[in-house]
């Protein structure tokens, strides 16, 4: 399956606990719990590149399944790790205690980040 694409945000929730949870400040929280981000997937055989922009924000990670890689998390933070492909439509990852999920189900992204008992999910359609 080709990730390949651009994906804007439709739905969210959990996004103020989750956020809270991961230490993101309030302030920054409330600036941006209702910008309706556009994400880019450009996939390459096994190499990804995103780009999400949310309002005046870019953030662009790669990686290639399987091998460590360094990415910027929505704090600022750089984190180090490994992206797997479960099955033939997820995408998955675990760092800093989050087990991070994407899922592609035709022109549907969900994504969920789960920290503890709290998870964070938010679904996007292909434009």
């Amino acid at each position: 399956m080709n990730f390949s694409g651009k994906y804007q945000v439709q739905t969210q929730e959990n996004y103020e606990a989750f956020m809270k949870a991961v230490g993101m400040p309030d302030d920054i929280i409330q600036k941006w719990k209702d910008v309706k981000g556009v994400s880019e997937i450009v996939q390459n055989g096994k190499h990804f590149k995103f780009i999400i922009t949310a309002g005046s924000k870019v953030i662009q990670n790669e990686f290639t399944l399987g091998e460590e890689c360094e990415m910027e998390f929505m704090t600022g933070e750089k984190i180090k790790t490994v992206v797997q492909l479960e099955g033939d439509n997820k995408l998955v990852t675990t760092f800093k205690g989050i087990k991070s999920v994407t899922e592609f189900s035709g022109d549907t992204v969900t994504s969920t980040m789960t920290k503890g008992d709290i998870v964070f999910k938010r679904v996007s359609k292909r434009i």
